[in-house]
């Protein structure tokens, strides 16, 4: 079964797209380590933005009976590392996600990229129409 298709992961990549989450990627990491199946990657915009968004997560996915098993970085919140054993959440500030470019140091695994939180499906028409004379 795809990792996409799994429903934690599914549901992980929704609570981030519906908090405006940007950058979300999933690298599927059960041909090239043993130490999880997969991170999920995303951005958040400032520190408010990445509290909201691990703390969506935690409490969505409590609710489905997932607790995770370690939380790294919430004071900073910078980069925290949301753990849940057989997946990672890594929520990220721009430069941070920059810095450590998990995505290069991953460049092995699969990747799967989804649409940012804000991003329109189709792009909208515009309302006004516009002269060219």
């Amino acid at each position: 079964m795809s990792l996409c298709q799994e429903p934690r992961i599914a549901r992980i990549v929704e609570i981030l797209q519906d908090k405006k989450a940007f950058a979300i990627t999933l690298l599927d990491l059960r041909d090239v380590s043993d130490t999880c199946d997969c991170f999920l990657l995303c951005t958040g915009t400032s520190e408010q933005h990445i509290r909201s968004l691990v703390e969506e997560v935690r409490d969505r996915l409590a609710e489905m009976g997932e607790k995770p098993w370690h939380i790294e970085g919430a004071d900073t919140r910078r980069w925290v590392l949301m753990d849940y054993v057989d997946f990672v959440v890594h929520i990220f500030r721009e430069e941070a996600r920059d810095f450590y470019a998990l995505e290069r140091l991953w460049g092995d695994a699969e990747r799967t990229d989804f649409a940012d939180g804000d991003a329109p499906e189709e792009a909208a028409e515009t309302p006004f129409e516009f002269s060219t004379f």
